[in-house]
């Protein structure tokens, strides 16, 4: 064996236990903030208004038990305005996609209706296709009337379901908070 193969092999066989044991990497991507899905939700607002809304618990439990998922009873939500018109609200929510946290934002407008879903960080290895336009345009104009549920009005992607399944579920309870909302009187 020459001297040249000898040192080859040697590095390899030094380098390649390393590689076996090695971190996986990290997938963690930071798209926007929440400030600029606002933006990018309701462009034409000429300010947002924080406001830090709550669910009273008997609201709480009640949405819980129609939708089978976690609601939270502190709600911080960003209205859009222009002028003295209410345009909607944005609310940011994180869910699990199959085993890291997706942190998403949902522009619902005055009417009730989705206006815009943004990925805001997304940290798994796979299924980042949840963020591609044409699926999360699938959410316009819903309701929290509308079905929502993956595979009769959303579409699935094949590698992605969790995190479309988990998405969905999201959206589907930031629709709900909105409403309820509404309905107290809370929200215009």
């Amino acid at each position: 064996m020459s001297l040249r193969r000898f040192r080859s092999a040697l590095s390899y066989s030094l380098l390649a236990p390393a590689a076996l044991v090695a971190p996986a990497p990290v997938f963690a991507v930071d798209y926007l903030t929440a400030e600029q899905a606002d933006r990018l939700i309701f462009p034409s607002a000429d300010r947002f208004e924080v406001k830090d809304l709550s669910l009273e618990e008997a609201e709480r439990q009640a949405l819980e038990t129609r939708l089978g998922i976690p609601v939270r009873d502190r709600w911080p939500l960003r209205l859009a305005r222009q002028g003295d018109r209410y345009l909607g609200a944005v609310a940011v929510d994180d869910v699990i996609g199959r085993f890291e946290r997706i942190t998403f934002a949902v522009g619902v407008g005055a009417d009730g209706a989705v206006a815009q879903v943004e990925v805001l960080s997304y940290r798994e290895s796979h299924g980042y296709e949840v963020r591609l336009p044409a699926w999360r345009k699938q959410f316009v104009g819903k309701t929290a009337a509308s079905p929502l549920r993956v595979g009769e009005d959303i579409s699935n992607i094949s590698g992605a379901t969790l995190s479309c399944k988990h998405l969905t579920l999201g959206v589907r309870r930031i629709l709900a908070v909105v409403q309820a909302l509404q309905a107290s009187g809370a929200l215009p």
